[in-house]
């Protein structure tokens, strides 16, 4: 991020502009929502810009910027449409302190204005970076249309009831409050008047005030594979309900960025093979966070229900009488077999499907090889990577046919996913060579389909 987003105050700050034509006017449409003292100097200026002088709507000096006439802004901006003058006025304006935005030269401005949806007090600003203003635009004209005009209205009421609002303990029962108003209590109001809206709040208030506090709950979630547009709305809408939010080490970035900035997160990530927070830590974390009446979300890759030592969790915060349920995610099989174009069954090949984990070697033993060394069954192997040689050793020894295929999908669904092609005889040399480094699933009697030969997989078939 190159440029970081705040909201300056305006009123009363002085903003300048320098220039009287096309690029001095679109700056000055939005600028004038503002509360600020704009001035504008332009020795040609146009005719709207001279009505708002009229108007008092801006002061307008009809000559070029001179020395000193930047003094005490807050902003400037260089809107001749003329190079040189613009880097003239645009150091003019540095030497008085002011930030500097040159219009269409994002490389010497000091700030950039966003595409703004105006729903005052509410205001979104949209930007780009200067890479795509056609792009910033088009999300503003979607959004215009999403909000509604109303919108403004409750919150500026809102905004005169906060003080009456901080009755409330601070944190979840005010968001709760305000949660209420502004999705349910006020455009039901609104809809019978502005003057419904302020008794409507009082009475809210007043439900809010005497009802029992929420009590704890945990919300056992399934992150999906990684990419968060997989994320089901029912995920989505826990996250952004959590006061606290435990999550497992393969949860992506992107997915952990659509919690509330408020929430506390805690990372539990567990490695195979390699460090990790015990279970009964986890088990106590929940416990703990949710006996403070805390929204808690327990975040795992895939789907929670598919080997995320789920049941453990669900014992430990039963035992303390804690509420809880899970919202489905799509487990790493699902999204790594759409990778290579195929189905986990089909008729005449398999009607059932083993999901086996890598990662419990002793429970590996106990499994039923011979029947999966049939020709025709699929397997999906999650966290078989360092399991690899024992996998091979039990199916060949159980009669499996050695050209059997094997893939392997790295971080499936993400950007740096990848695809491994091979067979059963070669796999451990194959997984060897591939050198994985991020989480892999792996599919026993699947290869990808012919016509995803063009995508990015890698064969490994040499390794004898």
């Amino acid at each position: 991020m190159d440029h970081f987003p705040i909201f300056i105050a305006t009123k009363t700050a002085r903003i300048i502009v320098a220039g009287g034509g096309d690029a001095a006017l679109a700056k000055l449409r939005i600028l004038m929502k503002s509360s600020a003292k704009i001035t504008v100097f332009a020795s040609d200026p146009a005719p709207e810009i001279e009505q708002w002088h009229h108007q008092n709507r801006l002061t307008l000096v009809t000559r070029a910027m001179d020395y000193g006439d930047a003094l005490c802004a807050k902003l400037f901006y260089a809107a001749s449409e003329d190079e040189v003058e613009d880097a003239r006025t645009a150091h003019l304006a540095m030497t008085c302190g002011a930030l500097v935005n040159i219009v269409d030269n994002l490389h010497d401005s000091q700030f950039i204005t966003p595409a703004i949806v105006d729903r005052d007090p509410v205001t979104i600003a949209i930007g780009t970076e200067g890479a795509a203003p056609v792009l910033a635009r088009a999300i503003k004209a979607d959004l215009e249309e999403r909000l509604p005009q109303s919108l403004g209205t409750l919150a500026r009421i809102g905004k005169t009831f906060r003080d009456a609002a901080n009755a409330l303990p601070f944190g979840r029962p005010r968001r709760d409050f305000w949660r209420d108003y502004y999705f349910n209590t006020g455009p039901k109001a609104i809809g019978e008047g502005e003057a419904h809206i302020l008794p409507a709040l009082e009475a809210l208030l007043d439900t809010h005030l005497t009802k029992p506090a929420r009590a704890g709950h945990v919300a056992f979630v399934g992150g999906g594979p990684g990419d968060p547009e997989l994320l089901t709305l029912k995920a989505r809408r826990a996250l952004d309900e959590a006061d606290v939010v435990i999550y497992d080490r393969l949860i992506t970035p992107e997915i952990l960025e659509l919690a509330r900035r408020e929430a506390v997160m805690v990372d539990v990530g567990k490695e195979g093979f390699g460090p990790s927070t015990p279970q009964e830590h986890i088990n106590a974390l929940l416990v703990e966070h949710a006996k403070t009446g805390a929204q808690v979300v327990r975040l795992k890759s895939g789907d929670a229900t598919v080997f995320g030592r789920l049941d453990e969790e669900i014992d430990a915060v039963d035992a303390e009488g804690i509420g809880w349920h899970i919202v489905p995610g799509i487990t790493s099989a699902s999204a790594a077999v759409a990778a290579i174009g195929q189905s986990l069954t089909r008729r005449g090949r398999n009607a059932s499907v083993r999901f086996l984990t890598g990662h419990d070697t002793r429970g590996f033993a106990d499994h039923d090889w011979s029947a999966l060394a049939r020709t025709g069954e699929v397997a999906a192997i999650y966290m078989g990577k360092k399991s690899a040689r024992f996998i091979q050793g039990r199916l060949l020894m159980h009669g499996a046919d050695r050209h059997t295929p094997v893939t392997l999908v790295e971080n499936a669904s993400r950007p740096d996913q990848r695809v491994i092609e091979t067979t059963l005889d070669v796999l451990p040399s194959a997984l060897e060579a591939a050198n994985l480094s991020g989480p892999a699933l792996t599919f026993l009697g699947l290869a990808p389909r012919a016509a995803l030969a063009a995508l990015p997989t890698l064969k490994l078939e040499e390794f004898a």
